[in-house]
């Protein structure tokens, strides 16, 4: 399963990545969505990646967030998260390791600084 967070906003987007966000349930700032690891989903990953930061994460976080916040989603897993405790280490405007957009190993620590 991979998370994928939203981390900027949505001026000037073009209208293909406006609605990759749609279908992913992404509307705003801070929302995290846990998607299959199917191709897919990894292809709509690649196209919104200078707005997302994503990853793999654990069947047990998702299960964990359910008993913390509330599911938004239908499909899948989404849920609305804080700004991260201590804020970002990076630029958000980056790619990771230098910044904090695209594919990250850490995204389970990210998402527990955002859980209130």
């Amino acid at each position: 399963m991979i998370a994928v967070m939203r981390i900027r906003g949505d001026v000037g987007l073009k209208p293909d990545v406006r609605k990759v966000f749609e279908l992913l349930k992404l509307d705003r700032k801070f929302t995290v969505a846990f998607l299959p690891d199917t191709p897919e989903y990894i292809g709509m990953v690649k196209k919104v990646t200078d707005y997302v930061t994503w990853g793999e994460v654990p069947e047990k976080t998702v299960k964990e967030l359910e008993g913390k916040i509330r599911n938004v989603g239908r499909a899948f897993p989404v849920f609305h998260l804080h700004p991260p405790r201590g804020g970002f280490k990076h630029s958000i405007k980056k790619h990771y390791p230098y910044g904090e957009l695209g594919k990250r190993e850490n995204m389970k620590e990210l998402i527990e600084r955002m859980v209130p």
